[in-house]
């Protein structure tokens, strides 16, 4: 923060003797110290997806669509609606008694002579004796729980053709290895966005122009320019800038490759953040419909003591990242690449207020160091089909 007239907020403290930074855990945001987790929506928990859940973007945004789908694809929807209108009939047969009969002129009376023309399981002598007027109680009794039967019949026998056809094929995953030739198949456009939850600001931004292949030593090891593998931009979010990085078409290295970037000091306004929230994710380069995707926050404290921690310093931050092949072959072949965030080891951080004023009074610890270590697991592909459980052969979707 710049120089203080006032005093500094809640969870915050003085540096030299004129700055405010707040507390171990907590960021600047609109004037006040705020920790990682108020600024993060759904508990920050991880979201994965394969790419092949259906949704509707524009709907997702006002609609519970998962909840929805979740619902309509159980049997308790069906279960529900026959109790309703069970209990709905049964209701109504109870209601009708009510009504008069007016000598047998009244509309109540014909609902009810017709009730007993439905029974056809408890008293069925009346169809025989149909010119005659029906008098006898039972069969309107029996006309009811007919109908009542016939409902339970087909809701229950809905639910069970239900099942059936929801069940009637299952996923079957076949591990198979590759070559160069088939992974060239994998046509796909990736895009990786790391937001640096902090008060830091795109001008901090240093050093993202070089892409490392291999590991140093290695007879693969070499360092190109990022550009012709990957773009990238940087644009300032509420909650810390946002590192993107995407491809088209991807040109995806089979070795490990590094991606790395800096946040520096600039004039009162130090390097430090809180944590990371990330979003990868993968979509065919000419079929959009599908994407695969990871996202989540990155909480430095659950990966040591659990406690709040700043980051900050030369030790790298370091997100390490699969990338998967996956074929479906029940989506037209749809070919999609699959990204995981493996592990994540945290770099130089600050668990107390002594040590963090020290380093922001101290130049050498002026940095925050951010790498991406990429391993595209290219040895083998994991393909899906759709198998029949009655019969032979394959679903194709």
């Amino acid at each position: 923060m710049e120089g203080q007239t006032t005093p500094c907020p809640a969870q915050a403290f003085l540096y030299n003797s004129t700055f405010c930074a707040c507390d171990p855990g907590f960021f600047l945001s609109n004037g006040s110290c705020q920790s990682l987790s108020s600024v993060v929506s759904g508990g920050g928990e991880w979201k994965t997806s394969s790419g092949l859940e259906d949704q509707l973007a524009f709907l997702s945004a006002v609609l519970p669509l998962e909840s929805i789908r979740r619902l309509t694809r159980s049997q308790e929807v069906l279960y529900g609606a026959t109790l309703a209108v069970l209990l709905a009939w049964l209701a109504f047969c109870i209601a009708i008694r009510f009504g008069r009969l007016g000598g047998g002129e009244t509309i109540w009376f014909r609902v009810r002579w017709w009730i007993s023309r439905l029974d056809l399981y408890f008293d069925t002598r009346h169809w025989q004796e149909d010119n005659r007027i029906v008098v006898k109680r039972k069969t309107e009794l029996g006309g009811a729980f007919s109908v009542a039967s016939w409902i339970l019949y087909i809701g229950l026998f809905s639910a069970l053709l239900y099942q059936i056809i929801s069940k009637r094929t299952f996923e079957v995953q076949k591990v198979r290895p590759t070559d160069a030739s088939y992974l060239k198949q994998f046509d796909n456009d990736m895009e990786f966005n790391i937001t640096t939850v902090s008060s830091m600001t795109c001008s901090h931004l240093r050093g993202l122009e070089a892409l490392v292949i291999g590991i140093p030593g290695s007879i693969y090891y070499r360092v190109s320019p990022l550009i012709p593998y990957w773009n990238y931009s940087c644009y300032n979010t509420s909650r810390g800038p946002t590192v993107s990085i995407k491809c088209s078409s991807c040109r995806i290295p089979q070795e490990d490759f590094f991606i790395s970037w800096q946040f520096v000091d600039l004039a009162h306004n130090p390097a430090s953040a809180v944590g990371f929230h990330f979003n990868l994710n993968a979509r065919d380069h000419v079929d959009h419909k599908h994407t695969s995707y990871v996202s989540g926050i990155l909480n430095p404290g659950t990966y040591r003591n659990g406690g709040a921690e700043t980051l900050r310093g030369p030790d790298k931050n370091i997100m390490k990242i699969h990338l998967f092949p996956q074929k479906f072959n029940y989506k037209h072949h749809l070919r999609l690449i699959q990204p995981l965030l493996h592990d994540f080891f945290p770099g130089s951080s600050f668990s107390d207020v002594m040590n963090l004023r020290t380093s922001l009074q101290s130049s050498k610890d002026g940095l925050l160091d951010i790498t991406l270590h990429v391993r595209y697991l290219s040895d083998y592909i994991v393909e899906f089909d759709k198998e029949l459980i009655f019969g032979f052969g394959k679903d194709n979707v």
